[in-house]
């Protein structure tokens, strides 16, 4: 999974955010969150759903039965940075529940279908998370 990341992540800053592939037409952002237990800098590429000011994510991990790592990072970090097409924003994570929970995996299952897939896949409850612009 490594050597897909990096390759997406070089293709992300090389074409201004934008991608092929699995992610071809799909809005995309590059998480830097800090390693829950190695404090080091992590990257991770991700669809998104714009609400508002926030960016909007889910932890699918494409279904599997365990949470992705950033999001575990993100839990014992919440301060990061997001880039978005040229644009580098300081966020603050913060993970959405209930209803609007809901509501938000809802509507990026609609515009992505995959996200329906990964839910049925699961056990779990996916976890949604907000990234708000800090400042």
């Amino acid at each position: 999974m490594s050597d897909f990341n990096d390759q997406v992540i070089a293709e992300f800053r090389a074409n201004h955010g934008q991608v092929g592939g699995p992610f071809e037409g799909a809005p995309l952002l590059l998480l830097h969150s800090t390693g829950a237990r190695s404090g080091q800098e992590r990257v991770s590429p991700m669809m998104y759903l714009s609400e508002g000011e926030r960016y909007v994510v889910f932890a699918s991990k494409a279904g599997a039965d365990d949470n992705p790592d950033w999001y575990h990072n993100l839990k014992a970090h919440p301060d990061a940075r997001i880039e978005v097409g040229d644009d580098e924003v300081a966020v603050r994570a913060v993970e959405v529940t209930g209803v609007e929970r809901d509501r938000l995996y809802a509507q990026q299952a609609e515009l992505f279908p995959g996200f329906k897939e990964y839910e049925a896949k699961t056990s779990r409850v996916i976890p949604v998370v907000a990234l708000v612009p800090a400042g």
